[in-house]
């Protein structure tokens, strides 16, 4: 600034040269031009006064914080109360639609004193519409298990043949079948069958469970069926007698496999506890049964493992029963529905 005013008073002092200084300059480093119009708040433009009461209202409220359990009730009032859906998961593992309970209040928990006990029910099954305890079975088998039993078919093929598996087969059901027979000449009253042929009672098999039957007594039915009247199926059992003093429904199995736990035996607690259920359901037995047993008989004549089952136990395959009963209904519907298409 010094060395311009010296500038000028230079100029003013020569001649013929006049210089008329600005009143005042100004020199500023800002980029913003000056002509542009200045920017209004829209707040500004509102009427205070018309809003000067709910603004005091606003600002003077000092209620307490909304906590998590504030919203939340706040919300139930709003739009009601939060319902927890379940997942199919969940779904499955509940209670089953066809509830029925395995125990009959109605009935006694023991044969009655005036029934002869030498003489066990031996019902013959009926072959109607109503599915049985063995093709419910079958036809809700889990892909697991007919994974696995397709692998155990295939190896079984390529060991015997085509031929060699069917005679194989064949065989395993006639040594069943008279197993079985062997073990009603044992446990009916003697008289009431014709005499048991002494090769069979001498086999493996019978060898093998003779410290079981030690602790089996009071047979009160024996290749009997049953009918559930509620559920609508059908079985034939093996035996209904007292293990260790305990009323049970006995399941008598052949195996050539070791079985020493009961998760060995795969369906056959099922089958067991539905044929428990169907007996207490039924007209044609006086009685209930609240307790099973599975016996594995072998081959050898090695020690059959037995397995019994409690009433905790029952109730607990009850529910899984239910739920493969289930799922062989929806499965028929399905089909019927099908043919009718």
């Amino acid at each position: 600034m010094k060395v311009f005013q010296t500038i000028c008073r230079q100029l003013k002092s020569s001649k013929g040269f006049a210089v008329e200084p600005a009143l005042r300059v100004v020199f500023s480093t800002s980029s913003y031009l000056c002509g542009r119009k200045k920017k209004v708040n829209p707040y500004e433009e509102v009427d205070q006064e018309k809003y000067s009461d709910l603004v005091r209202s606003v600002l003077s409220f000092r209620g307490h914080a909304q906590v998590p359990q504030s919203l939340f009730e706040e919300d139930a009032l709003l739009y009601g109360p939060v319902r927890k859906c379940k997942t199919p998961k969940q779904e499955e593992a509940g209670v089953p639609r066809n509830w029925c309970p395995l125990f009959n209040p109605e009935k006694s928990g023991r044969p009655n004193a005036t029934s002869d006990p030498t003489i066990p029910l031996k019902i013959p099954l009926q072959r109607n519409m109503i599915p049985s305890v063995t093709r419910i079975l079958q036809q809700t088998m889990t892909s697991e298990q007919i994974s696995c039993l397709e692998r155990w078919k295939r190896r079984m093929i390529l060991e015997l043949g085509e031929d060699g598996f069917a005679e194989y087969t064949s065989n395993m059901f006639l040594q069943g079948k008279r197993f079985h027979e062997a073990l009603e000449s044992i446990l009916s009253p003697q008289g009431n069958l014709r005499e048991p042929d002494e090769n069979l009672l001498k086999s493996g098999y019978i060898q093998s469970i003779q410290h079981v039957l030690r602790d089996v007594s009071g047979v009160q039915a024996l290749e009997s069926a049953v009918k559930h009247e509620t559920l609508k199926y059908v079985g034939l059992l093996d035996c209904v007698a007292d293990y260790q003093g305990k009323l049970c429904v006995i399941d008598w199995k052949t195996s050539e496999k070791r079985k020493p736990l009961i998760q060995n035996t795969f369906d056959n607690p099922l089958q067991v506890v539905a044929y428990v259920g169907a007996i207490n359901h039924d007209i044609n037995y006086s009685f209930q049964v609240q307790c099973g047993l599975i016996v594995v008989a072998y081959k050898d004549g090695s020690p059959a493992h037995p397995h019994f089952m409690d009433a905790e136990l029952c109730s607990q395959y009850w529910a899984k029963w239910l739920l493969r009963l289930e799922e062989y209904t929806k499965k028929e519907k399905n089909q019927n529905i099908q043919k009718l298409d």
